[in-house]
């Protein structure tokens, strides 16, 4: 059964790596699925295609820098027999000797889909374990929870950039009109000042000095996000 999209990887791998005990969350920093254990610092990262090519190995070889344990992941599809991506122990012979981690998830029309590991990702030779990991971790914590599918494009990510300006956004919903330092007690978001100044969505509109309020894009976006926003502390109703 071929899939037809890239997300449908996700799920599956997803889950293979939260029953192997790591905490997991989509497209952080580009990264299709990024996870990490509790009291181990180093990244797990996966990096999905629908078949295997010469970009994702190179997509691989790159993630390895931030000291991380990486793996590739396609679809093994049972149907293309001889196809140039399934020859997948020549395929895993390469990834061990990079020491990039390969797996396959086998999908079927009556079971749930099969995750198989063909190769286990090796310690990384680079030795590097510095800024680019630093930030991984950083916006990894930051996030409230995984709020996207590993493999998107084209959509909108919810970064924790987004996420607290969907914090100042609702703040700024209940009070109306409110001052960068009201918003910051508030909301609990140090750089709401910055957010509100940059403006980077157009949701936010400066009515005087030291005033903002809400645009309808704004709005929009609190209806947009609703899901997102589900998973945080309720505020008391609006007056």
């Amino acid at each position: 059964m071929a899939v037809k999209y890239e997300t449908e990887l996700y799920p599956p791998l997803k889950a293979f790596f939260e029953q192997r005990g790591y905490a997991v969350k989509s497209e952080v920093r580009h990264c299709d699925l990024l996870g990490y254990r509790d009291g181990e610092a180093r990244p797990l990262i996966v990096e999905m295609k629908k078949t295997f090519t010469l970009e994702l190995l190179l997509q691989g070889a790159d993630r390895q820098r931030t000291g991380g344990l990486v793996y590739l992941a396609v679809e093994r599809n049972r149907t293309k027999k001889g196809a140039h991506n399934q020859r997948f122990g020549d395929l895993a012979l390469l990834c061990s000797r990079l020491g990039i981690g390969l797996l396959t998830v086998t999908f079927y029309k009556t079971k749930a889909p099969f995750v198989e590991v063909l190769c286990e990702a090796g310690e990384s030779k680079s030795g590097k374990t510095g800024t680019r990991a630093k930030r991984l971790k950083a916006e990894f914590d930051a996030r409230s929870g995984d709020h996207n599918i590993g493999g998107s494009s084209k959509r909108k990510l919810v970064t924790a950039y987004r996420e607290n300006a969907l914090k100042v956004a609702r703040q700024l919903w209940m009070f109306g009109e409110a001052s960068p330092l009201m918003l910051k007690e508030a909301s609990g978001v140090g750089k709401a000042a910055l957010l509100l100044r940059d403006n980077h969505y157009g949701w936010f509109e400066r009515v005087s000095r030291g005033r903002y309020k809400l645009t309808e894009a704004g709005s929009a976006a609190l209806n947009e996000y609703a899901s997102v926003i589900s998973a945080w502390p309720e505020l008391p109703e609006k007056a």
